[in-house]
């Protein structure tokens, strides 16, 4: 059987170091997507990243890292992402995110979650590095989904 992966892109008019450089840099990568980082991606690195979501938290060990071309991490949970940032004409860049190593029952709902989740997070980028300004949208997920986890309970 094969298993599902997920697999989002996104036409960012920005130069691939400058895209690639909002996922590596703390600073940056906080106006985006994270609450917080332990530090930077890096060769071989292992991070502690607090999502936007409370309680959220993961850590994320660096598998390959070529600079503006491509990272690669793992999730603790055994699943891996692999981002590869290609230059589009002059000035723009396309990303790709692929997410593979889902398991279980839940396999495809997990790969369906995690496309929404990057297309989320790719998007909120664009907004970010092509007008100066967050657009929430990760923010604004993450509170639905605090919402929806708190209603469980």
């Amino acid at each position: 059987m094969n298993m599902p992966t997920a697999h989002t892109e996104m036409l960012i008019r920005c130069a691939p170091a400058e895209v690639f450089d909002a996922f590596v840099d703390p600073q940056r990568i906080r106006q985006f997507w994270l609450r917080d980082t332990s530090g930077p991606l890096a060769p071989h690195a292992r991070v502690e990243w607090d999502f936007m979501v409370p309680g959220a938290r993961d850590t994320v060990a660096v598998t390959a890292f070529e600079a503006n071309r491509r990272i690669a991490f793992d999730w603790s949970d055994g699943q891996s992402v692999d981002m590869r940032f290609h230059a589009h004409g002059v000035g723009a860049t396309r990303i790709a995110v692929t997410v593979s190593g889902f398991v279980g029952d839940d396999a495809v709902a997990q790969a369906i979650d995690a496309t929404e989740g990057f297309a989320i997070v790719l998007c909120d980028l664009k907004s970010l590095l092509e007008t100066g300004a967050s657009g929430g949208m990760v923010r604004d997920k993450a509170a639905l989904i605090a919402e929806r986890l708190a209603a469980k309970r």
